[in-house]
């Protein structure tokens, strides 16, 4: 019974951190490029997207 409740809660957790991190991109995205399109397409790839953007992308003063 344990064991249901320990994958109710990762399933749960796991679809919060996919829809938080595709809002983070399309936020990211958008304050850049000012574009749906572009918006779209970033969150579709989400946290990839997001670490690429803390990794590559020049910092702002």
């Amino acid at each position: 019974m344990l064991y249901e409740r320990s994958g109710t809660y990762v399933k749960s957790s796991i679809k919060t951190g996919i829809s938080f991190g595709s809002a983070l991109a399309i936020c990211i995205s958008w304050s850049i490029n000012h574009s749906v399109i572009w918006a779209i397409i970033h969150g579709l790839f989400s946290w990839l997207y997001v670490l690429y953007y803390i990794i590559f992308l020049p910092k702002v003063n």
